[in-house]
């Protein structure tokens, strides 16, 4: 018990779970949408496009959210533009924007004195800096993505396997979309204190991607995603203390090697199912042999 409670008996290992865990929560729910409509590529640009935002909002002294949902709506708006007044597809543009954004963030960051430090902040999180203020202010954040993902279930739902066939629903696609958007913007925004602008893509598709791997409906898989998420959170702060690595960093990794496990066993699993249903095959046609013989030595005699 001893091993499971001292990583987390002082103040500030306290904030670092309790960060993580509403990072965790907020993170997967709305990682559910991201990689039901692949979007991965998506949210990993996005993630790095909020770096310019945060980085002027140190190097100036005003409140990083602002300048990440400043940098987000740069993000979009960019994407949309390059899209609508050139043949070129939509990776394409994100791509463009994902190298631009996060070079002109760590421009940025490198007129600041304390450029080293500021920059590994940002980048990497600084887990075990969360106050309470910068937890009342996650916690809103992730009570309006959370909200937000179960009053859209159904447009998000319809959005992520048909947009057609939600448009003819009268699901508004588009304004889902731009709704979607903004909670994945919400999410990197509320998080990057607790786990860092690069490190939370590793909450936002690890553990719904590893919930789809063991879930046949939506809902079970967003309940997987966050106990999985949670899970990564408890564990990577616990090797952490334990490995003296970095908190946010040990959690991403934590996240990831879940999946490659989950995936490993499920591999298992149809592996052995194979394999019974060959050996299953081979006795029933060993059993339909052995009647027909028996059937042709009774006609016999």
């Amino acid at each position: 018990m001893d091993w499971l409670l001292e990583p987390f008996l002082l103040g500030f290992q306290q904030r670092a779970l309790i960060g993580g865990l509403i990072a965790a929560v907020m993170c997967s729910v709305v990682g559910v949408w991201l990689v039901l409509r692949g979007m991965s590529f998506f949210g990993d640009a996005f993630v790095h496009a909020v770096l310019p935002g945060i980085a002027a909002a140190v190097l100036f002294d005003f409140s990083p959210y602002l300048g990440a949902a400043i940098a987000a709506l740069v993000m979009v708006g960019g994407i949309e533009f390059i899209h609508r007044q050139s043949s070129l597809k939509e990776d394409t543009a994100i791509g463009l924007l994902f190298v631009g954004m996060m070079a002109l963030g760590v421009a940025i960051i490198s007129k600041s004195a304390s450029f080293t430090g500021s920059l590994t902040s940002i980048l990497f999180g600084d887990a075990f800096g969360v106050t309470w203020d910068g937890i009342r202010s996650e916690a809103i954040i992730a009570a309006f993505v959370v909200a937000g993902s179960l009053a859209l279930y159904r447009p998000l739902l319809g959005l992520a396997f048909s947009p057609v066939k939600a448009a003819t629903l009268g699901l508004r696609p588009r304004v889902t979309h731009a709704l979607l958007l903004a909670m994945i913007a919400a999410a990197v925004i509320g998080s990057f204190q607790a786990v860092g602008t690069l490190l939370v893509f590793g909450l936002l598709v690890g553990p719904p991607a590893t919930a789809a791997l063991v879930s046949r409906t939506v809902p079970r898989m967003m309940i997987t995603s966050v106990l999985l998420a949670a899970a990564s959170v408890w564990l990577g702060l616990t090797l952490s203390y334990r490995l003296g690595t970095a908190g946010a960093a040990t959690v991403s990794l934590v996240a990831v090697a879940f999946f490659f496990v989950v995936l490993h066993l499920v591999w298992l699993r149809r592996l052995g199912l194979r394999r019974r249903g060959v050996r299953s095959d081979a006795d029933a046609a060993a059993a339909s042999a052995s009647a027909r013989g028996a059937a042709g030595t009774e006609g016999a005699a």
